[in-house]
């Protein structure tokens, strides 16, 4: 098979007038010391002609010499101009096949086509550019031959069952939650001397208020604009959001000025993630995400974790009841860490703000610059309350076939992992976490977060109940390893006939 004959244009048009400027900028400006202006112009003309031969000629070449051919077992790309390149990918090794269309490609009809694999954190073959409905068979038909189906007919008989989507009312509702962390700290980095620009002319008498009121004037000015930022980042992210359930994958559909067309395996599903903050949670949302072995679905797009999003917004009901679908654990009821914990909690707070406005003040004993160095002392009451949220919001829950853990305030994660997706179980206990007797245990898994340091973990818990949960994890492990194999060697490969393990 070959590409679209539209690639030819297409990248002409997108590739040919940075290559033919550059060209022409870099040997006109010498060649008119040489022979004048005009001179300099006739120059660049022939250079911009040969550029755009030389890249018409260059893609045409490509076009020719690029093929793929989708086999039993294989997925095979020749290609190369000049040195030619054989590739052949085993399917089993494919794991996601993720479609692009930009805008002018959706005007043209033509898409580009990602092959994602298991454990690798970059794009394993691309395809630039075929027609969507190319892309869309491609797609279909790696699915029915992974899965093993006979016939595309068996596969097309699979019920496509609509599990989600975002209305314009939803999407609003998506921008009004959403907040770009990133802007606080660009503006801090473009605005960092404007203080001392202004400085001279703030006045002698009640400056202090003065300059409190500004900081305080910034500081809903910045959260303003990362409001707007992130608000409209959303909404061009899940600008026609759709997910739906096609046999044993889910398939989504997003973007305004990017779209996306993607699937994630079931079977490949290592971790489903819960996520709230305290906005979210006074208003009874949450958000969820799907990983998958090494592979977050859509972070070669760009998006970062918010792209792994199975639910952008929905009422937190609605999100378990979803999680549930995709992976039946029940419902948790979380066993948190002992209550002495919080009295660490409080002291470390307690301790940031001491060492914080030590900080400031000997700063203002060196400089006497008139800084308010007992202004983080004033948080001081907000410690125990501080501390009381931190110890509330952790906890783990052991399931029938699951392990559930939950961490964070500001940042909430609900993580569920299935027992027979555990790679290590690994029991932490810092200097700190021995002298208060307590540990962190943590369920390690293959998908790319626990890279990042987010695996799920039980947090704090007493030291003897860490070694006990440890065991027990190791337990469940290796029983449900045992039935999923027992099950495969049976013919039904699916995880919902692993369970291992009773009530926690």
């Amino acid at each position: 098979m070959n590409l679209s004959p539209l690639t030819v244009p297409y990248r002409i048009l997108q590739r040919g007038a940075s290559v033919a400027v550059a060209a022409a900028v870099a040997v006109a400006s010498g060649a008119s010391a040489l022979v004048g202006a005009i001179g300099g112009v006739a120059v660049a003309v022939v250079l911009v002609g040969v550029a755009v031969l030389a890249l018409v000629g260059y893609e045409l070449a490509r076009y020719r010499r690029y093929e793929y051919e989708l086999t039993a077992d294989t997925f095979d790309i020749r290609s190369g101009v000049f040195a030619r390149r054989n590739r052949e990918i085993p399917l089993r090794r494919i794991q996601n096949v993720d479609i692009r269309r930009g805008v002018v490609q959706r005007l043209l009809g033509i898409a580009a086509v990602d092959f994602e694999t298991a454990g690798g954190s970059e794009t394993e073959a691309a395809i630039r550019y075929v027609s969507f409905e190319e892309a869309k068979r491609l797609q279909g038909e790696i699915r029915r031959l992974k899965r093993g189906a006979a016939t595309a007919g068996e596969e097309a008989a699979e019920e496509s069952e609509l599990l989600f989507s975002l209305s314009n009312g939803d999407l609003l509702l998506v921008g009004a939650f959403a907040f770009d962390l990133r802007v606080p700290g660009i503006l801090l980095f473009l605005f960092s001397g404007v203080g001392s620009v202004l400085a001279p002319y703030l006045p002698d008498s009640g400056g202090l208020v003065v300059l409190l009121g500004g900081v305080a004037a910034i500081a809903v000015g910045v959260a303003l604009v990362s409001w707007i930022v992130g608000a409209l980042a959303a909404i061009v992210n899940y600008y026609g959001f759709r997910l739906t359930r096609v046999g044993d994958e889910l398939q989504y559909e997003r973007g305004l000025f990017q779209r996306y067309d993607g699937s994630i395996p079931l079977d490949k599903v290592q971790t489903l993630t819960v996520t709230d903050d305290p906005l979210k949670r006074h208003f009874g949302y949450a958000t969820l995400a799907v990983e998958t072995a090494g592979y977050t679905p859509g972070q070669g797009q760009g998006q970062g974790q918010q792209s792994a999003s199975v639910i952008p917004l929905a009422s937190r009901d609605r999100v378990f009841a979803l999680a549930n679908d995709v992976e039946a654990f029940g419902t948790p009821e979380f066993e948190r860490p002992p209550k002495r914990v919080r009295r660490r909690y409080a002291v470390r707070y307690g301790l940031a703000l001491a060492v914080l406005a030590g900080a400031l003040y000997g700063v203002e004993a060196f400089l006497a610059a008139g800084i308010p160095w007992y202004v983080p002392l004033s948080a001081a009451p907000l410690v125990p309350v501080a501390a009381h949220a931190k110890w509330k919001h952790r906890g783990y829950w052991l399931g029938d076939s699951h392990v559930v853990t939950r961490n964070g305030v500001l940042k909430r994660r609900t993580k569920v992992v299935p027992y027979y997706r555990i790679q290590t179980v690994i029991d932490s206990r810092t200097a700190f976490q021995r002298r208060w007797r307590v540990a962190t245990v943590t369920a390690d898994t293959a998908g790319s977060l626990s890279v990042a340091g987010h695996d799920a973990a039980a947090v704090d818990v007493d030291a003897e109940t860490a070694t006990r949960l440890r065991e027990t994890l190791s337990d469940r492990l290796r029983t449900a390893l045992a039935a999923r194999k027992r099950a495969t060697e049976n013919g039904d490969p699916s995880p919902a006939t692993a369970d291992g393990g009773g009530d926690g």
